[in-house]
């Protein structure tokens, strides 16, 4: 379950902890543990990145994380509440289906998928993973998909051409 956090009120970005992994090396005198932490932030209004981190405790695999997420950050392109065009994206085994919705829709995503849309501030937006369902992979796979969307004005810019 995706843990929801607004850690500062006066910072702007919110984050949400997709997985928390705990690994067990076995020493001499028995276990010893560590932990890794997938976060996603944003500020919910087209600002998104993902971070991992890894320490001996939970809090602090999960700054670490933020850390990195905060240094990954980049724009969405936005229309009204949801997504400016279809996209399918991929990363390992898992692909992501991003469709656009009409408004009151909702976000229709597993917990992976929903972090970083939420995040991103889509509010209307199906989806459907493909393959394989690994939360660092999806959250990767969703990533890309978002980076490849192109806006209206981006694609005119880039033909060189008025779209109607």
């Amino acid at each position: 379950m995706a843990e929801r956090r607004d850690r500062d009120k006066d910072d702007r970005f919110s984050e949400i902890v997709v997985k928390v992994k705990r690994c067990a090396k076995v020493m001499k005198g028995g276990k010893r543990f560590s932990f890794s932490a997938l976060v996603v932030v944003g500020d919910r209004q087209g600002m998104v990145g993902w971070g991992h981190g890894k320490a001996n405790e939970v809090p602090f695999a999960v700054e670490k994380a933020i850390k990195d997420a905060k240094k990954s950050l980049f724009r969405v392109p936005i229309k009204d509440t949801t997504l400016p065009h279809t996209i399918t994206a991929r990363h390992g085994a898992s692909s992501v289906l991003l469709r656009p919705a009409c408004r009151g829709t909702g976000l229709k995503a597993g917990a992976s998928v929903r972090a970083v849309l939420e995040l991103a501030g889509v509010r209307d937006v199906l989806t459907k993973v493909f393959g394989s369902t690994n939360p660092t992979n999806v959250v990767k796979a969703t990533m890309n998909g978002l980076r490849a969307l192109r806006s209206k004005k981006q694609v005119e810019k880039i033909r060189g051409v008025k779209i109607a």
